[in-house]
């Protein structure tokens, strides 16, 4: 399976490295290094993350404190957003 991000997926694992980073760049290294992981293992495994019952075909992982939300489309596992779970129960 192919991964791709969105552009707003992007920005988000830029943004999120770049707080984090502001006070502990070596907790922005190991948040970042446990996203990435994350998001293999979804490559690999595209079905742990559960369905989002308001929104159809889109699926996401919690994946320590953030979330990770995706779709898949043929062969593409194609991430649209993370937020970190404080943003996310706000938004």
């Amino acid at each position: 399976m192919k991964l791709e991000f969105s552009e707003n997926a992007v920005h988000d694992l830029v943004r999120l490295r770049e707080f984090i980073a502001k006070n502990n760049p070596q907790a922005a290294e190991r948040v970042s290094l446990r996203l990435r992981q994350a998001i293999r293992k979804l490559v690999l495994h595209p079905d742990i993350g559960h369905r989002v019952p308001e929104i159809e075909n889109v699926r996401e992982l919690i994946a320590g404190k953030y979330v990770v939300r995706y779709i898949i489309k043929s062969d593409t596992l194609f991430v649209l957003r993370i937020w970190h779970g404080k943003e996310y129960c706000s938004s």
